[in-house]
């Protein structure tokens, strides 16, 4: 069943439509200061050899190095720094404290090469991403975030984190944390079962004020009308549903954290062999949560909700009913680390709604 929009493939909407004019591009490999290695392209013009601007481009987990900012950037004499993070296209094991540092290596990089000042790009998640960085670069060392979300020491307050000089958002959201505090289908039951579902919380029935198209394309599409209570008691229901995974998040780690303390006990080798292996087993072990249904934002078929002329559906479908079950979509997988670092909008600190109060 094929429900992905064709302007989704056809509009993939990141990606430069034009090379620059008169351009130089220069492959990097960059290593953060944990030592990480990620990829960039550095876009400069042979007009200017010796920029004095230069903009870092870069996503949590999309692809920017052939951003559509970059072809006007360079014509005008700015060095463009677009890179990956340590999790291209992967954000599984996704933690925002740690990828900050692979922004710290993009402004560390255009600095060394004599650039004076740094503006930082931040389209969709790369926003929340810059904001993050920004805000924690501008903090004394000792004074950054200490722990990630989950609980593991951070490096930022032993690293250089140079700030950029200004900022720059387009179509830049909340953080994917806040995101899918938006997303999320509230109506889910049980997180082993993703098909028992409490019907008064489901957006995609029509009981509740949903419009079912008949086109499998979406091409009947109507807008549906929910009334406020409903809107009240789904939104309320999803933030309950994160907090469920949270909680599950931290009780595997919780798991490994006991396994590490069983290791670390002076008595360790004094087990029986099976005990010690199923004690570093556990310690070593990294689950992977699914996540189930996470394409329910009332936004999709509601228009009368942040009144806009927006098109029906979501990014990805005109089917946003069906999408809401196949693989594609936001934060379908993490690891509890991952989850409550990044796509967790009660807990992740890569939130813009906080981290912008910290720029001056």
């Amino acid at each position: 069943m094929n429900l992905v929009a064709k302007t989704y493939w056809a509009g993939t909407p990141f990606n430069m439509r034009r090379l620059p004019n008169d351009y130089a591009v220069e492959s990097l490999l960059l290593k953060a200061p944990d030592g990480r290695e990620h990829r960039g392209l550095l876009w400069t013009s042979r007009k200017t050899p010796k920029p004095k601007t230069g903009a870092v481009v870069m996503h949590p987990r999309g692809d920017f190095q052939h951003h559509y900012v970059i072809p006007r950037l360079v014509e005008s004499g700015i060095a463009v720094l677009a890179a990956t993070t340590r999790n291209p296209n992967n954000d599984t094991t996704t933690v925002h404290e740690e990828i900050i540092l692979d922004v710290a290596s993009c402004v560390s990089e255009l600095k060394r090469r004599g650039v004076q000042h740094i503006v930082m790009i931040g389209n969709s998640g790369g926003g929340a991403l810059n904001g993050f960085y920004q805000a924690q670069a501008l903090k004394e060392r000792g004074q950054r975030i200490a722990k990630t979300p989950g609980g593991r020491p951070t490096r930022l307050n032993q690293v250089e984190m140079i700030p950029a000089d200004a900022m720059i958002y387009i179509a830049a959201h909340k953080g994917e944390g806040m995101i899918m505090n938006e997303i999320i289908d509230p109506s889910i039951v049980d997180e082993s079962n993703p098909h028992l579902t409490d019907a008064s919380l489901d957006m995609y029935d029509e009981a509740n004020g949903f419009f079912t198209p008949h086109a499998l394309d979406g091409s009947d599409a109507q807008w549906s009308n929910y009334d406020a209570s409903f809107v009240a008691r789904f939104r309320a229901a999803q933030r309950a549903r994160v907090a469920r995974i949270d909680a599950i998040a931290r009780a595997l780690i919780a798991e490994n954290e006991r396994a590490e303390q069983l290791h670390a006990d002076g008595d360790f080798q004094k087990l029986p062999l099976d005990r010690q292996r199923d004690i570093l087993r556990r310690e070593a072990f990294e689950p992977v949560m699914t996540i189930y249904r996470t394409m329910a934002n009332l936004h999709y078929v509601d228009r009368h909700l942040d009144p806009s002329p927006r098109d029906y559906g979501s990014i990805f479908s005109l089917r946003p009913d069906l999408m809401n079950w196949k693989f594609m979509g936001f934060g379908r997988y993490a690891t509890p680390h991952a989850w409550l670092s990044t796509w967790s909008g009660l807990s992740s600190h890569a939130n813009q709604m906080t981290d912008l109060p910290q720029i001056p």
